[in-house]
């Protein structure tokens, strides 16, 4: 199937790569031109600008865009005047699915199909494969299908759950039209509003283990300090490392995201090379206010999103009222920066 792959980041050109390796034409474009000439170095074809990309396409054309959500509506809007009724404009980022009704509503008024791809897989995803979750017109998604096929991981070595895997269910394959417009993009928000609750309990649970030999250490007394009743309760060294590999093997908190971690680890120790500042790109926020608007409880997602917040230094200010008022009230004075206890 052709196929025209607009924005070839992280994973839009190992995206580009996997569908030319399974057979398809994939006509490349990117703002810069190195992941052009990788592209076509792994069998797609890199085309100079925008104009060239579409008017290479035999119709009808379908233009898969890989764009941080907020330079899609732009990209459309190039699109628009190049684009004829009966193309498809595909959406593979993280945009709102709110955005996609729109966009599906305008596009639809020029007879052009609009699909929602959200995209799980990271950038490993040229070999594992791509998790995909679809929204969109029935027709245009089916005319989609051998895209998705070949993006998708297939069965692998996971068994179909019992029930699972009849005539036309793809989910057994790693690909699922999720529904109408926006309803691929739902779905993937929520899949990223758990993911930050994951990673949120991974590594809550292994900074509880880094410090569990905090009873070694000598404690000032003073009224500052909270003492730590029972040190000896507290002498343990643990080799983050090896417990992450150990979890690995038979645990029930096995997953990507241990492996991941286990290798982090094994790398580097003590993480010396990050600073701990998490972004979110929306998808948590979008989930919580989902959540909100349907009267769903999402307490660890919710306290997930808010952890990325302060990791940004976005609570200094509210903890500097809180010494504020302490100092005010009490006399107490700040401890020190870099004390543990």
């Amino acid at each position: 199937m052709q196929l025209g792959l607009i924005g070839l980041g992280r994973m839009g050109l190992n995206m580009g790569k996997r569908l030319a390796r399974g057979g398809h034409q994939v006509l490349g474009w990117n703002r810069a031109p190195a992941p052009r000439a990788e592209l076509a170095a792994a069998g797609g074809v890199a085309c100079g600008d925008i104009e060239e990309l579409v008017q290479s396409m035999q119709a009808p054309r379908h233009v898969w865009l890989m764009l941080p959500a907020g330079a899609v509506d732009g990209m459309i809007d190039r699109l628009i005047p190049l684009l004829s009724p009966g193309d498809t404009v595909i959406d593979g980022g993280n945009s709102y699915y709110r955005d996609d009704l729109r966009r599906a509503k305008a596009l639809a008024a020029r007879g052009i199909d609009y699909v929602d791809a959200g995209v799980s897989g990271g950038v490993w995803g040229l070999e594992r494969g791509y998790c995909v979750m679809v929204g969109g017109p029935d027709a245009a998604v089916r005319r989609l299908d051998p895209v998705l096929r070949t993006l998708a991981p297939g069965t692998g070595a996971i068994p179909a759950t019992p029930g699972r895997g009849g005539p036309g269910d793809t989910s057994v394959l790693g690909y699922l039209h999720c529904g109408p417009a926006g309803a691929g993009h739902f779905v993937k928000m929520v899949h990223n509003g758990i993911e930050y609750g994951l990673m949120a309990a991974y590594a809550e649970g292994f900074n509880i283990l880094r410090h569990a030999n905090m009873g070694k250490d000598s404690v000032a007394t003073d009224a500052e300090t909270t003492p730590l009743r029972e040190p000896e309760a507290y002498a343990y060294d643990f080799d983050l490392g090896k417990v992450a590999e150990l979890w690995r093997r038979g645990s029930v908190v096995s997953s990507w995201l241990l492996d991941l971690t286990a290798t982090a680890l094994a790398e580097d120790p003590g993480l010396e090379r990050f600073g701990g500042r998490v972004s979110d790109s929306g998808e948590g926020r979008w989930t919580v206010l989902a959540a909100v608007e349907e009267g769903v409880p999402a307490h660890v997602i919710s306290a997930a999103l808010f952890d990325r917040f302060e990791s940004r230094g976005n609570a200094e200010f509210a903890n500097k009222i809180l010494s504020a008022m302490r100092h005010a009230f009490g006399g107490h004075h700040e401890k020190a920066a870099g004390t543990r206890h």
